[in-house]
């Protein structure tokens, strides 16, 4: 894999909301198969974006008694398009997101997007419309209770953790703590293990349970406020990591365990906004600055990387350390991860700028490469390396 594997993209467009409705938005995304088109409304001109999935969750939905919305059959939305819920999400995303986590691999999903796009939708859902976040949850016990129901359970064991911070005004703060210290948390780089965020804390949970309460109490202490744009804007980043852990006993002889680490990072970015879109003033504004400042610094790292990633020849200096975000996804973007961007794009013409720069920030992306590696023990690695070493002399002799 030294060529690198790209960064997969998928869009995904919401209905209108009640403020687009009132001032008689009209649409301005049209989808077919993996192609995204934008309309400029007003000049009759078109755009057209390929990405890796494009999801149409703008019409086409019957809601289930339970309050689910599911596809109200093939072709039913605007242009033929067919609604994607959220089952039809995951499946593509999140699951895949697991499966790279139970070969051993770290993974990345972040949701990206202009304030009241949809993200929180995407990653978190509300009621019996479950997002990427607490369906994967729930997912990685599924198939730890199948693994230890099989006839080879006595060789594993597993461990899962979970962390939960937000970024907000440029300062880490841990959201399963009642306190944090002034100017928030330390971001360092550990020559092992990677980045690492100093004192955050990590609980270990036996049941998908235990995870939905933690993600709750955090989700309180989370920094949220009304804007024109959206009632609960997210005024700042907020990543959720999952490490997965499974050890191998006796796998190198007796009392010799191998082990084999994965994280999951599942990042729901703070919205991009424009001052007078949102009417944000004092505080909101201030966040807002900030806000668009940390995503302008995670954009010039996409351009950096799309640019090395074009150019592999090209000494490219990569500004991972501009911010706290570009830190904290260093192994995300560009490095050793499988990672998937979902941008979410508001349908009404009024929003046509915002989501025009939303589909450009995606295409970017796609273009980066990351170079993932099995995250085994470092004893087992040389072992491995050495064992080739040797397969590569015996065939030169």
């Amino acid at each position: 894999m030294s060529e690198g594997e790209s960064v997969r993209v998928a869009v995904r467009v919401r209905p209108f909301n009640a403020r687009e409705k009132e001032r008689n938005a009209k649409l301005c995304i049209r989808m077919e198969d993996k192609t995204t088109t934008i309309i400029n409304v007003e000049e009759d001109k078109e755009k057209k974006f390929t990405f890796d999935f494009s999801y149409w969750s703008h019409d086409g939905a019957n809601e289930r008694p339970d309050g689910y919305n599911e596809p109200a059959g093939e072709g039913m939305g605007t242009d033929g398009a067919t609604y994607a819920d959220q089952d039809a999400v995951f499946k593509d995303l999140g699951q895949g997101v697991l499966n790279n986590a139970y070969e051993g691999f770290n993974s990345c999903l972040f949701a990206y997007g202009q304030t009241g796009s949809g993200k929180s939708y995407s990653m978190v859902g509300y009621g019996t419309n479950k997002g990427i976040v607490p369906v994967s949850c729930d997912a990685i016990f599924k198939k730890i209770d199948e693994m230890k129901a099989s006839p080879d359970a006595g060789k594993f064991q597993y461990q899962v953790t979970i962390q939960m911070l937000e970024i907000y005004n440029e300062q880490v703060r841990d959201l399963f703590a009642k306190t944090n210290p002034t100017g928030g948390l330390k971001v360092r780089m550990n020559p092992k293990s990677g980045v690492e965020v100093v004192g955050l804390t990590e609980w270990p949970v036996g049941s998908y349970r235990e995870i939905d309460e933690r993600i709750e109490t955090a989700t309180k202490n989370r920094t949220v406020a009304a804007t024109q744009m959206n009632a609960t804007s997210s005024r700042a980043h907020t990543v959720v990591t999952i490490a997965y852990t499974q050890l191998e006993l006796n796998a190198k002889g007796p009392g010799k365990h191998s082990e084999k680490k994965a994280k999951i990072n599942l990042v729901d970015l703070a919205g991009s906004e424009r001052a007078e879109s949102t009417g944000a003033t004092g505080d909101r504004l201030k966040e807002g600055a900030a806000i668009n400042l940390s995503l302008t610094m995670l954009g010039n790292v996409i351009t950096a990387l799309a640019e090395k990633s074009n150019n592999p020849n090209k000494k490219v200096l990569v500004p991972y350390r501009d911010s706290k975000l570009t830190c904290i996804l260093q192994d995300a973007l560009g490095g050793n991860a499988k990672t998937i961007m979902i941008c979410a794009l508001s349908p009404a013409d009024i929003n046509y700028e915002e989501t025009l720069s939303t589909l450009r920030y995606a295409d970017r992306a796609k273009q980066i490469k990351n170079k993932p590696k099995v995250n085994l023990d470092p004893t087992e690695v040389l072992i491995q390396q050495l064992k080739e070493e040797n397969e590569r002399l015996k065939k030169m002799g």
